[in-house]
């Protein structure tokens, strides 16, 4: 397993030494401005965090679409393992992929290409121009002693800890791979609960 680094694309020719046994991950497509360096490690699975842009309260009519957003590369760019889409923030878990070259997907080509994309579709939807999140997103390796399935249980938790609902299949933006996906493969598609 290879660590990898998300940089500025002026930062990628000379990695420092300090991470000289890294390699660094394909840089973005477009340039990205980051406060914080994102480690990111080869067949890792991270627990993402998006939030709203002034913690802005999405409505419940766009919800869905962010779901949809958030699957739409799911098994082609990474292997989503739960989503949950919160009144002002978005908790993912997820394995990036690799490419057909065989470089993984950087965690910021896939954070920001769920965020750019659903940003457009809600603010076409709602008719409105601006920000939908924060530039930056938490990133967390999920170290040895967790567990995917205990990291999406805890996630889907949010709403009952919230408040939202009293049960977690009581609400219904969120999406777990071993339970809603298994529904989906039998149907045939992404489809999310409803």
């Amino acid at each position: 397993m290879t660590p990898i680094v998300n940089r500025r694309l002026k930062d990628v020719a000379q990695p420092p030494p300090a991470v000289s046994s890294m390699t660094l991950a394909k840089p973005n497509k477009g340039f990205s401005r980051r406060n914080l360096p994102h480690l990111q490690v080869e067949e890792k699975t991270y627990f993402v965090t998006f939030a709203t842009y002034r913690r802005w309260s999405l409505p419940e009519s766009v919800r869905e679409v962010i779901i949809r957003h958030c699957l739409y590369d799911h098994q082609t760019k990474l292997q989503v393992h739960g989503v949950v889409v919160m009144p002002d923030h978005v908790p993912m878990v997820f394995t990036p992929l690799k490419d057909k070259s065989g470089c993984p997907f950087s965690l910021s080509e896939i954070t920001n290409g769920i965020k750019g994309s659903s940003a457009h579709s809600i603010n076409k939807l709602l008719k409105r121009k601006g920000h939908v999140w924060q530039d930056e997103s938490f990133d967390h390796i999920l170290r040895s002693e967790e567990t995917i399935i205990e990291k999406v249980e805890y996630i889907c938790q949010n709403p009952v800890r919230q408040g939202l609902v009293k049960q977690v299949d009581d609400y219904p933006w969120l999406w777990r791979e071993r339970i809603e996906g298994e529904r989906d493969t039998a149907g045939g598609g992404c489809a999310t609960k409803r």
